[in-house]
């Protein structure tokens, strides 16, 4: 437990950083009209591309024996994953509103 406490004291204004970062980010989601949506949500299909891209080369130069690392990357594959293929189901759908129906002018 203490080098927990000493690695954030330590760490103190990263931390600040990623809790500032979460608001802002809220904040500007949050703000993002609905017509945008499909255009935003293809932006982040591609940069959860990059990120199970560089997460698969950092967990392929992780030391074997760093479990902490090797588990925090095989997350970041797998969440990333998810993201894209929940994503391009999410816009498949939305574009599928717009296709016009067999029989209907």
């Amino acid at each position: 437990m203490e080098a927990i406490i000493d690695y954030i004291s330590v760490n103190q204004q990263e931390f600040y950083i990623f809790i500032l970062a979460i608001f802002v980010g809220i904040e500007v989601i949050s703000k993002v009209p609905t017509v945008l949506h499909t255009p935003l949500m293809s932006g982040s299909n591609a940069l959860s591309g990059v990120v199970i891209v560089g997460s698969i080369i950092v967990l392929g130069k992780t030391d074997p024996a760093n479990y902490l690392a090797l588990v925090l990357g095989f997350l970041a594959v797998l969440l990333a994953t998810l993201n894209v293929v929940g994503g391009f189901a999410v816009t498949n759908r939305m574009l599928e509103m717009f296709k016009k129906k067999p029989g209907k002018k």
